[in-house]
């Protein structure tokens, strides 16, 4: 347990060190890039993929790493003189899992996407696509899906891939056995699966997915959902091997058995982890023959200019430097536009005192996010006052959310049934994390709370399997250091699944009635502006009743990438996209 109270002052002046260590502590930016950070609807930034959850590591809030999203410098893999062959070297770390059905951070994910696949997918222009199935169709006023898998389709061992084994690997997703904390908010649309998961007896067969022939499968939801098939795009979703499964036992994931374009060739945990390239794979081979994960860590920047990795983000300290023309590395200076996330520090609402309303706002208002983001973070960070991040399906501009105002943050204070410190609860915010200094804007947030309002909070590290683990069960008195990353591009993702009283992902055990009649109507409208006005309405509402205090949205970064690495694309969003990667040397 680690309590620390600097002056703002003083943390201002630790900024630029602090930025540059934790900028470079990944190689790579936010989300996906960030491996050490993140959760996903998964969970945690290390925000975010089910929304994927990612942590907030300094490497990834405070610091400006690239996010991900188009590079446009690079040649595209399609292109004529694209090649065969060669290494991409990653600095990353060890993923929580390799499981796809209990996947629920980014650091999992953007390993698992590689190796394992499902009937559809995002491209990397976010746009849904047929994947192992071939085409689909839908039916029943949009409750019946059927979908058409690829001829002669393999697992990366050569053993045939059959609708029945997709029957199985959702049923399995959804077993409590698994113990995934994703399925209920990925499959649960499917008409069944809810049964499994609750556990109800001796179910294990869900009604809703029917295997019509061996190359036929058809699934059934509880509703019209125009979200649907994009949640199917989520690794809970992604088909496994039975018997790859059943006879590896609890390891089975050392030597996993997928369909995605790269095969695990190695795992060593704290040391290394290579993708090779799966030959077995349905369509185009990837061009890489491998791709090095380096788990050992390292500082990112210097791992990049010695050669050792190939992509890195670019932190405050180096930025000038890099962005000078008479700098030999400004020209693999990459620009990378924002991507689909929000970090937060989030109460659970179900323990005292973040039970009371008027407690939480008190603590909104008491935080001068334009003043951390100024004097602290070099304005390499965007204040975030609502839930949906600029530029995502359905935000508007119009939630003003809980403005710094010292004088109603004390009104408030007063309001509340915690407004005497001598009976007030001890507060714990957890963050992620192995030792150190904790994130450079928690230590502010618990600063400005103790100056503006007299309230003291403690900041608890713990390490990010746990973290998540925690999470997950809602053990947690207060959480930051982490955010949430997009899986499909619908608000749904972010405003129902973050905030619905019944979803898995809602760690703060938020509950409000209204709200939930509200993004219950938004699941089956079909018309896509009113669906956005209905999650307008209820981010105003979430935002008033103050669960989180929302931190930061991604902005424009920087990475450098190397000149023989071509085809790299960064993309807002978690999807496969290395099989288009070549290197060119």
């Amino acid at each position: 347990m680690k309590s620390i109270r600097r002056p703002i002052a003083m943390l201002v002046l630790m900024a630029l060190a602090s930025l540059a260590a934790l900028a470079i502590a990944c190689g790579g930016g936010n989300k996906a890039e960030n491996p050490t950070a993140t959760p996903s609807g998964a969970q945690a930034t290390a925000t975010p993929r089910p929304g994927t959850q990612t942590a907030g590591s300094a490497d990834r809030t405070p610091s400006k790493v690239a996010p991900e999203l188009q590079q446009t410098s690079t040649p595209s893999a399609g292109s004529g003189n694209a090649k065969q062959g060669g290494v991409l070297r990653r600095l990353w770390a060890d993923p929580p899992t390799l499981d796809p059905h209990q996947v629920s951070d980014t650091t999992s994910a953007s390993i698992v996407v590689e190796i394992f696949s499902g009937l559809v997918r995002l491209n990397n222009d976010l746009k849904l696509e047929p994947d192992l199935a071939e085409s689909y169709t839908t039916s029943g006023g949009g409750t019946v899906y059927e979908f058409k898998l690829r001829p002669d389709l393999k697992f990366s061992d050569g053993t045939p891939v059959t609708a029945a084994d997709f029957k199985w690997s959702m049923e399995r997703a959804a077993h409590p056995d698994t113990e995934s904390t994703v399925a209920e908010l990925y499959l649960g649309d499917i008409v069944g699966v809810n049964e499994i998961v609750k556990g109800k007896g001796a179910v294990t067969d869900a009604k809703g997915i029917e295997v019509v022939d061996a190359r036929t499968l058809r699934i059934t939801i509880d509703a019209p959902k125009p979200y649907f098939l994009a949640k199917l795009t989520y690794p809970t979703a992604y088909v496994a091997s039975r018997k790859n499964v059943e006879q590896g036992g609890a390891d089975w994931t050392r030597k996993p058995v997928g369909t995605g374009a790269f095969r695990l060739e190695e795992y060593r945990v704290g040391e290394r982890l290579v993708l090779a390239r799966n030959d077995n794979y349905w369509g185009r081979k990837a061009l890489l023959d491998r791709v090095n994960f380096n788990l050992a860590g390292g500082v990112s920047m210097a791992m990049y200019e010695n050669d050792e990795i190939d992509i890195t983000g670019v932190g405050l300290l180096d930025i000038d430097r890099v962005k000078d023309p008479r700098e030999p590395l400004n020209k693999q200076l990459v620009t990378v536009p924002p991507g689909f996330s929000v970090s937060y520090i989030g109460f659970n609402t179900a323990k005292p005192p973040f039970d009371d309303i008027n407690f939480r706002k008190a603590l909104n208002y008491a935080v001068d996010k334009q003043l951390i983001a100024s004097e602290v973070f070099g304005g390499l960070v965007q204040p975030a006052y609502g839930v949906l991040p600029p530029g995502f399906p359905g935000y508007s501009g119009a939630v003003d959310g809980l403005n710094f105002n010292s004088d109603l943050a004390k009104e408030y204070l007063q309001k509340s049934k915690y407004s005497d410190a001598a009976s007030r609860p001890r507060i714990v915010i957890t963050v992620p994390g192995t030792g150190g200094s904790p994130t450079l804007d928690i230590e502010v947030v618990t600063d400005m709370w103790e100056q503006t309002l007299g309230v003291k909070a403690e900041i608890q590290q713990v390490e990010w399997a746990t973290y998540l683990q925690d999470l997950n069960r809602r053990r947690l008195q207060a959480f930051g250091g982490l955010g949430w990353e997009a899986d499909y591009p619908d608000p749904q993702d972010f405003i129902d699944i973050l905030f619905h009283s019944t979803s898995n992902a809602n760690h703060g055990a938020y509950s409000n009635s209204e709200i939930d009649k509200i993004v219950e109507s938004a699941r089956t409208e079909a018309d896509p502006q009113k669906r956005f006005e209905l999650y307008k309405t209820a981010e105003l509402k979430i935002v008033e009743d103050a669960p989180w205090v929302p931190m930061w949205f991604d902005t424009e970064g920087y990475a450098l990438v190397k000149p023989w690495v071509k085809g790299y694309r960064f993309t807002p969003l978690i999807v496969p996209k290395l099989k288009d990667v070549w290197i060119d040397k």
